[in-house]
């Protein structure tokens, strides 16, 4: 099995998980539909691609090109979160909201036609750096402790992460 690919999978497992009881935490509701959203604190995404970088850095050595393709695609998928994906959840509300005004619109003036959608576009698809941050921690701290708990015979036998 791929230790690298389990890890990365955990921490984003464990982040989706972590989403239910912090949104408790805020609205005072259970929602398990959390587990399976896009969004929120904190960032499973984030913390998917920091648990890969952490176990490789560990396992590899930063100098190693798997720790350099595993951190470039961290940086990605985290700028990502935080700029386009979090920019079309704006957007997503803007539209929402046009959407409910013209509704109210056409209410009053039938002449208008307007075609109530049945669904709401999504809207919390991206993340604020607070929650990219989170994700980060979660899944550093999850990529250290797969790499501290491997069996032994599997670690490198000189490991020394910054010589790699």
């Amino acid at each position: 099995m791929n230790r690298a690919l389990t890890t990365a999978l955990l921490s984003v497992g464990v982040a989706q998980l972590a989403k239910v009881p912090l949104a408790y935490q805020q609205t005072g509701r259970l929602d398990w539909s959390n587990l399976l959203r896009t969004g929120g604190m904190p960032s499973s995404h984030s913390a998917g691609v920091a648990a890969l970088a952490s176990y490789v850095a560990l396992k590899r050595g930063v100098t190693s090109i798997h720790f350099a393709t595993a951190s470039m695609l961290g940086l990605i998928v985290m700028f990502d979160a935080m700029g386009i994906r979090r920019q079309a959840g704006i957007i997503a509300t803007e539209v929402n909201d046009l959407g409910d005004t013209v509704a109210l619109m056409a209410e009053k003036d039938p002449s208008l036609g307007h075609e109530k959608r049945e669904k709401q576009l999504e809207e919390r698809l991206g993340h604020i750096p607070q929650e990219v941050l989170g994700g980060a921690l979660m899944g550093t701290f999850i990529g250290a402790g797969s790499f501290l708990l491997e069996k032994p015979t599997r670690k490198r036998k000189f490991f020394i992460p910054w010589f790699g």
